[in-house]
């Protein structure tokens, strides 16, 4: 049987020798509530509604694993014995409603005033000296639930923190799964303006790069948001493009 991709550097390789070969394994990370309804004009407003109703992930890592197997980095597509596919921009679109025109997502690593950022933007702050994230923890305790008597101004700051919740537990995660960067928070201040960078093809370029680290034999778990992303696009990832 011919070689599926010819690199050792490349989880196919294990095919390749005839090894015992395990799937992936991932963690899953969601918000981890709903959001009010007093929540939801604002998340379309800001280009996250649909992303927002993303609530279980029917997964199958066998599959997934099988696509990785598939996965060719310096093109960016999966070689199936057909022909080629892969999730493009309009899968994002289409299936998670993201905008993918306009700005990039762009954002400083070093937040200056953090603490001046989150009083600006959340009306409160989970610390007066440096920091660069915020825990999902914390933005669950002070925005989980909004008073019946909540304003305007109050269910705005409620809507970014959610949007910095899906952000990064759900589309763009890192290695600290249980935190975001503040570098989205300003990206949030106006949330009509919001929805002008393409959230789209951010979360795509880290589920490019994500896919292309796991090749890797010796990587044996997918980031969180990964598992998400293509647990949502398995009907884009089964088509062919």
């Amino acid at each position: 049987m011919d070689s599926l991709i010819d690199s050792t550097n490349h989880i196919s390789s294990s095919i390749n020798k005839m090894v015992e070969y395990c799937a992936l394994k991932g963690r899953i990370h969601s918000v981890g509530f709903q959001p009010d309804e007093c929540l939801i004009p604002f998340l379309e407003l800001a280009g996250f509604g649909s992303a927002a109703l993303i609530r279980t992930f029917n997964l199958r890592y066998d599959l997934i694993s099988t696509l990785v197997k598939r996965w060719r980095p310096e093109t960016h597509t999966f070689h199936l014995p057909c022909r080629e596919c892969t999730i493009t921009l309009e899968d994002i679109a289409l299936q998670l409603g993201l905008p993918i025109d306009e700005n990039a997502v762009t954002g400083v690593s070093l937040i200056s005033r953090p603490a001046r950022l989150c009083y600006d933007l959340l009306g409160r702050s989970p610390s007066e000296g440096k920091f660069q994230t915020l825990k999902f923890s914390w933005l669950n305790a002070n925005f989980e639930y909004l008073p019946s008597t909540a304003t305007e101004l109050e269910v705005m700051q409620a809507a970014r923190a959610y949007i910095m919740h899906l952000v990064g537990g759900v589309l763009m995660s890192d290695t600290h799964s249980s935190e975001v960067h503040l570098m989205y928070l300003s990206l949030l201040s106006n949330l009509h303006n919001t929805r002008s960078y393409s959230w789209g093809s951010a979360v795509l370029a880290i589920l490019y790069r994500e896919l292309c680290r796991t090749t890797n034999p010796s990587v044996h778990r997918w980031m969180p948001h990964t598992v998400a992303v293509v647990g949502a696009l398995s009907d884009a990832i089964l088509g062919i493009h």
